[in-house]
């Protein structure tokens, strides 16, 4: 019996840890193979161990996703040694310490929307030509609650985030008829790195990785006829009340 995503083959920014390496996981645990791409090669090869398992083709490719030079080589290799890329997750991101708008590094802004608004719609526009060929694809970009409710301090990430969704919604409106889906996600508290210890908040009620994993398998197993287009993701219990 066939797995729900045989044939396909998925490339996962920031895959080498948190909600990158559980989508990893649950993606191969469906059939899908994978091209891992993340800057540090040493957890990229861990998660490519942890795949191992499962039987499906994998490569690991190191990249800083800020750079369209090594967005054009991963993406190169990713097709000469797996194929088609038919998924498309665009997970890196990067969020510095909260800091006033007005004391926050200009070079930190530039350093997240280089990361978390750029690389999705440069790694897009290198991937669409093949997926309109092909008439079929899915391009899921990890946004943020932040984008629609931004804390003090945020101003920057909340911006790139949204910017990130408005993307997201221009670019289904270009190739819906195309078969191609385009979501963007927005997770809340997600326990991972991101999110440095914190008294104000309780982190046993965060989201976890492998939540935010299990609704991306879902929404890449959807009806062909449907898209949700923007999708929020919340914990059940509020990490802020106590």
């Amino acid at each position: 019996m066939s797995a729900p995503l045989d044939g396909h083959i998925a490339l996962v920014t920031g895959a080498g840890r948190g909600i990158g390496r559980a989508t990893a996981l649950r993606l191969a645990r469906a059939g899908c193979d994978l091209a891992l791409v993340a800057r540090t090669q040493s957890d990229l090869e861990a998660v490519a161990a942890e795949v191992a398992p499962y039987g499906v083709r994998t490569l690991v490719l190191p990249a800083d996703v800020t750079d369209d030079t090594h967005l054009e080589a991963a993406l190169q290799q990713a097709v000469l040694q797996l194929g088609s890329i038919s998924i498309l997750v665009n997970n890196a991101g990067v969020a510095p310490p909260r800091a006033h708008h007005g004391k926050a590094a200009v070079a930190e802004w530039d350093r997240m929307l280089a990361t978390c608004l750029r690389a999705p719609m440069v790694l897009s526009r290198l991937l669409l030509p093949d997926m309109l060929v092909h008439q079929r694809g899915a391009i899921i970009n990890i946004a943020s609650t932040a984008a629609r409710a931004a804390r003090t301090g945020e101003a920057a990430y909340a911006a790139a985030k949204a910017g990130l969704i408005a993307f997201s919604r221009a670019l289904f409106a270009e190739v819906r008829n195309s078969g191609i889906k385009v979501v963007a996600l927005c997770p809340g508290y997600v326990d991972t790195a991101f999110v440095p210890p914190n008294r104000r908040v309780d982190r046993g009620k965060f989201l976890r990785p492998d939540d935010v994993a299990e609704v991306i398998f879902h929404l890449l197993t959807l009806s062909a006829a449907m898209c949700p287009t923007e999708v929020t993701l919340e914990a059940q219990f509020d990490p802020e009340r106590a």
